[in-house]
């Protein structure tokens, strides 16, 4: 299928029997182009449109009738792994990598969605993300510690302690909120690498606080007191790519908070970059009481005088002496990292024979199995990420000794109202 999918579906557990097959082909050309390096994809038949209305008289009517207009053909994805500069290992280790404790399909469907469930183009994209972070080496931000990060990318850790953007939060539909105040940044003050760094430290730690059905974050660019000297267009290129490319879907809300004057001349560079989709979910506000439309006021930070009622202070929590002392259990790693793998080769057996059933239908035995091995996978992850993933700071305990994010992966937000 291709096009627009119903409102409302597409997600894991509510999907349509066509996004299911669509599903399924996309696991198939997935496993095809690891065995044998390459695979086409051919689009399913469009559906022919419904004949354009003709008017009465003698062009219409009784008298003739209006062609109906041809359907859409979408040409052939064919994919080289060689062409993209990436391996069946390779694609194997970062599917495990990138999984977390998502369902798998929840990634699928993640770039099917943004490619308008054009099956090949989807694949693509995701193998091109693959590569992405293979050559950004995303897996080295989740492995090293905050000092450790600070260390390899000078100021790293200052952007962090500075309140430059942090994480509060949940908007009415559930989603995380990030809030970036922009009049703290300045291009050079830090090194370009070290903004790169934080943004994907962002992303890949945004993505444990998202927590199912929801899987999206909201933005908040709050834009008080800026000023051209705040500006970096580097650095929202780097961004707008990240959530176009490589972490699709992942992108709910954004607002543009109380824009100067002087904002709207970058404003026309910015808006030339962005993807429609992206485009159409910015809006702009200048009231504080407009933000209790996306967020309620009692998880509204107070400094939002006049709307927020959540007396909260951001204070970045340093690492803890210690913390990632497990990572250093080789023997425990091995054993949990072996069950992991366990489960990720029966997820990939079953979706084999999955691909080949003819019942699209979410009551499908087999699609029941693989949620199954999801919810173990899930499961799983936790007993396994203290071994092979350091701390963040949503995973280090507060003055009052409570973290946002739980073992379990399940997350709390404390507010004081």
């Amino acid at each position: 299928m291709s096009g627009n999918a119903p409102e409302g579906t597409g997600y894991v557990g509510i999907l349509t029997p066509d996004q299911t097959k669509a599903l399924k082909k996309f696991w198939a050309a997935l496993e095809e182009v690891q065995e044998n390096g390459t695979v086409t994809v051919v689009p399913e038949p469009a559906a022919a449109p419904e004949p354009a209305p003709v008017a009465s008289g003698w062009g219409g009517g009784w008298f003739s009738a209006a062609a109906p207009a041809a359907p859409v053909v979408e040409p052939p994805v064919t994919i080289t792994l060689s062409e993209i500069g990436i391996t069946a290992v390779e694609i194997k280790t970062t599917l495990s990598n990138v999984i977390l404790g998502d369902n798998p399909d929840a990634l699928a469907l993640r770039f099917l969605r943004a490619r308008k469930w054009n099956v090949g183009n989807g694949v693509l994209m995701l193998l091109n993300a693959f590569k992405w972070r293979l050559t950004e080496d995303v897996e080295n931000v989740k492995v090293l510690g905050d000092d450790e990060l600070d260390i390899k990318y000078p100021k790293f850790k200052n952007q962090l302690e500075m309140g430059k953007f942090y994480v509060h939060g949940t908007d009415r539909k559930g989603q995380p909120v990030v809030y970036l105040n922009v009049h703290l940044h300045k291009s050079t003050d830090q090194d370009p690498k070290t903004l790169e760094r934080l943004t994907i430290y962002l992303m890949e730690t945004g993505r444990l606080l998202i927590q199912p059905p929801v899987e999206t974050v909201a933005l908040i660019f709050d834009l008080s007191q800026f000023g051209l000297a705040n500006m970096d267009y580097g650095l929202v290129q780097f961004l707008v790519k990240c959530f176009e490319a490589y972490y699709p879907e992942s992108l709910g809300t954004i607002l543009v908070h109380n824009a100067p004057l002087v904002f709207w001349g970058v404003w026309k560079v910015i808006e030339g970059w962005l993807d429609p989709v992206v485009a159409s979910k910015i809006k702009f506000t200048y009231k504080n009481t407009e933000l209790v439309e996306l967020i309620p006021a009692e998880h509204l930070p107070d400094s939002f005088q006049d709307a927020g009622l959540d007396r909260y202070n951001y204070e970045y929590l340093p690492p803890v002496p210690g913390e990632n002392d497990l990572m250093q259990d080789e023997a425990t790693k091995e054993v949990l990292l072996g069950e992991w793998n366990h489960l990720i080769k029966r997820h990939e057996a079953n979706t084999k024979v999955w691909v080949k059933t003819e019942d699209h239908s979410l009551t499908n035995p087999v699609q029941a199995e693989r949620d199954a091995i999801a919810k173990e996978l899930h499961s799983h992850y936790y007993k396994l990420q203290p071994y092979i993933r350091a701390k963040n700071q949503f995973q280090r305990k507060n003055s009052a000794g409570v973290s946002v994010i739980q073992p379990d992966g399940s997350v709390k937000w404390t507010y004081n109202n």
